[in-house]
């Protein structure tokens, strides 16, 4: 596995937002994830974890797990090795609705004007965490810096709607489509057919700010089709003058995620940075 070097990324980002003058330390006693610092913490009494590189970049940037942290972590690996914190909050079985969205601005600040991260996180939605993901960079996409998809749900009458509820092709799951209809506050099915901001539906607002697109999924998905999901989102924020790019992989289903050689991931968050200096 290849990626940049720390050296080669501090000379990219030098020109990177400045980190706070004295940011506060991380709560907690530390343990090690992947050899490196693990910080378990609450904010506003949600599960936070925090793993911190050894040496920080400079404008101290993080990545954001939207769901399954240290799942096929691959790229988040490689991510603090070169210097990049790496986040996650624990607000599962919300399916990036608006409640989960306000419980995520509460971590963002925090971790911004506390601990001195920089103020546009990059995204990481693995599966049903691309809906968190894009929920937040539609929401806020000044406090975004790009957006990697892996395997995505990016239209949940696709799933966990599917096959079970008539609304698509892959197989869909009855009970997490009963926690969704809780998670949204939808009173019916027909209520959550009818909503209108699925990451599908609400990209014109990423595409007016040009937040950096990063796709990865393979083709037979069945349980996440393509053709609902990613592919779909890849097609409509192209015509939309959208930054986007992809790497399809042939004949994969859902698992595994991710890449075997995760430069491409790193290469584009770095990109992202750079273009923000």
């Amino acid at each position: 596995m290849r990626f940049p070097t720390p050296a080669l990324l501090i000379l990219l980002l030098g020109a990177a937002p400045a980190p706070a003058a004295d940011p506060k330390p991380f709560p907690g006693q530390p343990t090690k994830w992947q050899g490196f610092a693990r910080h378990d913490f609450k904010v506003e009494g949600v599960e936070a974890i925090v793993v911190a590189p050894d040496k920080p970049l400079p404008g101290r940037p993080w990545v954001w797990r939207g769901e399954f942290f240290g799942a096929f972590a691959d790229a988040d690996v490689a991510l603090v090795k070169a210097g990049w914190h790496l986040a996650y909050l624990g607000v599962p079985n919300l399916f990036g609705a608006p409640k989960a969205v306000k419980k995520w601005e509460l971590f963002h600040a925090t971790m911004v004007k506390e601990y001195g991260l920089h103020p546009r996180p990059g995204l990481i939605g693995l599966s049903r965490g691309g809906l968190y993901c894009m929920a937040w960079a539609a929401a806020h996409p000044d406090k975004t810096l790009a957006v990697y998809l892996d395997n995505a749900v990016c239209d949940f009458k696709s799933w966990p709607g599917g096959k079970p509820k008539g609304l698509g092709t892959g197989k869909g799951s009855e009970a997490e489509w009963k926690n969704l209809l809780a998670a949204y506050d939808f009173k019916s099915d027909a209520e959550a057919v009818a909503y209108r901001f699925n990451p599908v539906d609400n990209l014109d607002p990423l595409a007016e700010a040009k937040i950096p697109l990063l796709l990865v999924y393979g083709d037979a998905d069945t349980f996440v089709p393509a053709g609902e999901n990613s592919g779909v989102v890849y097609d409509r924020y192209k015509a939309l003058g959208g930054p986007v790019e992809r790497v399809v992989k042939p004949g994969q289903d859902h698992h595994p995620h991710g890449l075997k050689d995760v430069t491409p991931v790193v290469k584009f968050f770095v990109a992202a940075l750079e273009s923000v200096k």
